[in-house]
């Protein structure tokens, strides 16, 4: 099992091959019948287990789902913090990345997005581990000496755009570009913003 994954804290024996093939069912059975129609009993029936053993892992369908994202997120290649490419496209790329599966499996996609918004508190764990990742992820590509505040704004623009996208509004593929030039933007603004004099008006 992974590192990441949300197990009930008093679970002591993780069968691994038995996670990863429910990970692996949760993704095909979505890829046929969408977050609607996806089941932890039939991600079961697929997997080859019986519901009770699933119910062992995830206590959900977006606990499964989320972890599923999760996967996606830990196995990704290290951020190109390259400082002959420049920032705009070191951010688009990292963020390309981190929409797994959205080119060739926008259900996937989708249904991952809608579950990771669940008040479950598996998923909420989750959740917590993803936006940690996001935001090293997104710290490395911009580089060095960048304002945090830069960074909290462009995790909102990622997030919101993950959302935007998962209800149908935009499209995942327009994502990377959007981020990228919310990154341009607000580092300009915040390289200006330091380097205006604080003038201070007559008093009064």
């Amino acid at each position: 099992m992974t590192a990441g994954a949300a197990l009930p804290d008093d679970l002591i024996v993780v069968d691994v091959e038995v996670v990863a093939n429910l990970v692996r069912a949760a993704e095909e059975e979505t890829e046929e019948v969408g977050y609607a129609g996806v089941t932890v009993r039939g991600v079961a029936r697929r997997a080859g287990v019986a519901p009770a053993t699933a119910y062992t892992y995830f206590s959900s369908k977006d606990h499964l789902l989320a972890e599923v994202l999760w996967r996606r997120m830990e196995a990704l290649p290290p951020v190109d913090e390259d400082p002959s490419v420049p920032m705009v496209e070191r951010v688009a790329r990292t963020v390309r990345d981190m929409i797994p599966f959205a080119d060739g499996s926008p259900a996937l996609i989708d249904a991952c997005t809608v579950a990771l918004i669940s008040p479950n508190p598996d998923v909420a764990h989750l959740r917590d581990r993803i936006g940690s990742f996001t935001h090293r992820r997104l710290t490395a590509a911009l580089g060095p000496g960048v304002d945090p505040r830069v960074v909290r704004v462009l995790e909102a623009s990622y997030s919101g755009a993950l959302l935007t996208a998962g209800t149908g509004h935009r499209s995942f593929a327009d994502i990377p570009a959007f981020v990228a030039d919310a990154a341009g933007l607000l580092v300009a603004g915040a390289d200006a913003t330091a380097t205006t004099p604080n003038r201070k008006g007559p008093r009064r």
